[in-house]
C-alpha cells in the first residue's frame, strides 16, 4: 500500500531454546562432574592413582571405571552444550550435536546387535561375569557389585555355584588352605527373614553337599539366567527407560541444531 512502510523482522536468537538448553546442560555438567569427582576419589582411596599399572593388574571390571568414563563423557557433553548455548558458539553447538548423536546411534547399534546375536552375547556374558569371578577378592569395589548383584537376581556365579571353582579362594582341589574352600560368597546364601544380622559365613563347604541340599542354604540357578528372565518380566520398564534416553537425545540434538540455525540467520543479516 501506497503511503505505508513495511516493517521487516529481524531474525534473532530464540531465548526460550538458548537458555533451555543452557539450564538442561549445566545439570548434565554438574552431574557429570560429580561422577568424575566420585571415580577419581575412589581411585585415589585405593591407591590407584599414585600406581597406574593397578588399573592393568585387576583380573576383572572395576567398577570405578564406569563412574570416571560415565562422568567424563557427561562433563564434556555438558560444557559443550553450556558454553555453546549461553556464549552462542556453533562450534562447540556441532561438537555436542556431533557427539550426542554419535552416542545414540551406537546405543540404538548395541541394541540391534544384542537382539540379532543373542547367544553370542549370552555367550560373552558368562565369560565377562566369569573373569569377574576370578577377581572376587581382588578389589572392594568388584566385590561389592558381585553381591550386589547375586543378592538382587538371586543367583550364584554365571551359570551356577560350580563356577566359583575358577575362584583361587573357593576352588574345591585339595591345595586350596583357605577356609572358604568349596564354599561361595555370602551373597549367593538363602537369606533368612527372621535373621537379624547378616551371616557372612553361610556358603562355606556348602558345595561340599549334594546339590539338592544345596538349594536349601544357597541360591543354585546362574547370573545370566536370572538377568534374561528380569529383563523379560520388566522388559516394558526397561524399554520406556531407553525409549525416554533416547527421546532425550533426539531433543537435545534438535534443540542444538535449531539454535545454530538461529545464530546462522543472525549471523547472515550483520
Amino acid at each position: 500500500m501506497p503511503g505505508k512502510h513495511q516493517h521487516f523482522q529481524e531474525p534473532e536468537v530464540g531465548c526460550c531454546g538458548k537458555y533451555f538448553l543452557f539450564g538442561f546442560n549445566i545439570v548434565f555438567w554438574v552431574l557429570g562432574a560429580l561422577f568424575l569427582a566420585i571415580g577419581l576419589w575412589a581411585w585415589s582411596e585405593k591407591g590407584v592413582l599414585s600406581n597406574i599399572s593397578a588399573l592393568t593388574d585387576l583380573g576383572g571390571l572395576d567398577p570405578v571405571w564406569l563412574f570416571v568414563v560415565v562422568g567424563g563423557v557427561m562433563s564434556v557433553l555438558g560444557f559443550a552444550g553450556c558454553i555453546g548455548a549461553l556464549r552462542e558458539n556453533t562450534f562447540l553447538l556441532k561438537f555436542f550435536s556431533v557427539f550426542l548423536g554419535l552416542i545414540f546411534f551406537l546405543e540404538l547399534a548395541t541394541g540391534i546387535l544384542a537382539f540379532v546375536f543373542k547367544d553370542w552375547i549370552r555367550d560373552q556374558l558368562n565369560l565377562f561375569i566369569n573373569n569377574n569371578v576370578k577377581a572376587y577378592r581382588d578389589d572392594i569395589d568388584l566385590q561389592n557389585l558381585i553381591d550386589f548383584a547375586q543378592e538382587y537376581w538371586s543367583c550364584c556365579g554365571a551359570r551356577g555355584p560350580n563356577d566359583w571353582n575358577l575362584n583361587i579362594y573357593f576352588n574345591c582341589t585339595d591345595l586350596n588352605p583357605s577356609r572358604e574352600r568349596c564354599g561361595v560368597p555370602f551373597s549367593c546364601c538363602v537369606r533368612d527373614p527372621a535373621e537379624d544380622v547378616l551371616n557372612t559365613q553361610c556358603g562355606y563347604d556348602v558345595r561340599l553337599k549334594l546339590e539338592l541340599e544345596q538349594q536349601g542354604f544357597i541360591h543354585t540357578k546362574g547370573c545370566v539366567g536370572q538377568f534374561e528372565k528380569w529383563l523379560q518380566d520388566n522388559l516394558i520398564v526397561v524399554a520406556g527407560g531407553f525409549v525416554g534416553i533416547a527421546l532425550l537425545q533426539i531433543f537435545g540434538i534438535c534443540l542444538a541444531q535449531n539454535l545454530v540455525s538461529d545464530i546462522k540467520a543472525v549471523k547472515a543479516n550483520w
